[in-house]
């Protein structure tokens, strides 16, 4: 299976705790014997992953389980292209279910090799049977609530660009390159954008539809409709985290113009590039303003070509009274209120970038996204960077939206 790495991999910590090293403390009625032997079990299992040994992988099945054996079998295939570096389980929690049957709370956390600086951590739950004294895997599915797997939804392809490398399910190879070939061009304009260290590597996952975008994700396809792409990772990383993910949603990517893609694509690398300097003190509008800045700088679009909703809304007498709030981003609210937050943001970040420079906006940015609390961060930039107060740089902005939406 030429997309695994060989090698070391990262079930060295598997190892360890079988040893006796210690590990996370475990909930439910487990023994210390069988705590080990699930983890050996699990260890095997994670060392024939990354060792792309299906035989192997397969022995950890329950044998007398046919149906299972087909569906793990599947799921080995299916990740045959994924350049794998790493896949670790660490047992979380182990609950016995009668004499024979167990289930086991994992942690699987694994690094795509040349794309990911730390791992993606899942939660997971594996169902066990013990059969002639030794436990066998029955399944392996996301923990409640938690997101699913690209792999578990098909066969997963593979296409890599310069700088990006793009997962897909039900998508042909030319359709995999054009999406390369649009993550290569908003690697190139976040770079001009935005000046600070950030690795320069995308991966984007595309699964076959909206629905699999939200299994991906871990929330109800009806919270995304519409929505063309969103980036995974949590806020405030460092060098060594997240592991970002940009997921599409085929089906609202797929009818936007070549223009409207390139944006999409650049505005959610912003998000992985701006991901260390952004925290809970920057608000949304900042951060996606700033990621929509990106995505149109240089494309020509007018404030008007670019902020519809707004423009309509300015048009009508309805000028907003202050920047967008946190709850008006929300993926489930109304879809008029939800571009005008973004056209909102984007604004902001256009007049600063005008006004005082570009070099400015992302000091502004990053000022804010260091500060340590959300009170007060917005204020202290504005004043330490660009030297004003809030409510002269609001009654600025709803200047310059009214100059810009107007007429």
């Amino acid at each position: 299976m030429a997309g695994r790495a060989r090698g070391w991999t990262g079930t060295v910590l598997c190892c360890a705790l079988v040893a006796g090293c210690g590990g996370p403390a475990l909930s439910g009625a487990g023994r210390p014997a069988e705590d080990a032997a699930v983890r050996r079990l699990l260890d095997r299992r994670a060392q024939a992953v990354t060792g792309a040994d299906e035989e192997d992988y397969l022995a950890t099945v329950d044998p007398d389980d046919k149906a299972a054996i087909r569906r793990e079998r599947r799921t080995f295939e299916n990740l045959d292209a994924v350049p794998l570096t790493s896949w670790e389980y660490r047992l979380t929690g182990f609950d016995r279910s009668g004499k024979e049957r167990g289930t086991a709370a994992v942690e699987l956390r694994y690094r795509l090799d040349g794309y990911d600086t730390a791992p993606v951590s899942a939660a997971r739950t594996v169902t066990l049977d013990r059969r002639a004294g030794r436990w066998y895997v029955t399944g392996e599915r996301p923990a409640a609530k938690a997101p699913g797997q690209l792999w578990e939804q098909g066969d997963v392809r593979v296409t890599k660009g310069a700088d990006a490398i793009v997962l897909g399910v039900g998508r042909d190879a030319d359709a995999l390159r054009e999406y390369a070939r649009l993550a290569d061009r908003a690697v190139a304009a976040v770079h001009r954008a935005w000046d600070r260290p950030w690795p320069r590597r995308l991966v984007v996952l595309v699964p076959a539809s909206l629905q699999g975008m939200a299994s991906l994700l871990g929330a109800p396809a009806s919270d995304y409709r519409g929505i063309a792409a969103v980036t995974t990772g949590e806020v405030g990383g460092t060098a060594k985290t997240p592991a970002d993910r940009i997921v599409v949603n085929p089906e609202a990517y797929g009818v936007l113009g070549d223009l409207g893609k390139q944006v999409v694509l650049t505005h959610e690398a912003t998000h992985v590039a701006t991901r260390a300097q952004t925290s809970a003190a920057t608000p949304l509008w900042l951060s996606e303003g700033f990621a929509d800045w990106s995505g149109y700088r240089g494309t020509g679009r007018t404030a008007a070509q670019a902020a519809p909703e707004l423009h309509t809304a300015v048009r009508s007498g309805r000028l907003p009274a202050a920047l967008p709030d946190d709850k008006e981003f929300g993926f489930a609210s109304d879809a008029d209120r939800l571009a005008q937050a973004y056209e909102g943001g984007w604004l902001a970040c256009r007049m600063i970038a005008e006004q005082w420079g570009e070099a400015k906006l992302r000091d502004f940015y990053a000022a804010v996204g260091a500060h340590e609390e959300r009170t007060g961060a917005v204020e202290a930039a504005l004043r330490d960077v660009l030297g004003t107060g809030t409510e002269e740089f609001t009654a600025q902005w709803r200047d310059y939206v009214r100059e810009q939406l107007g007429s």
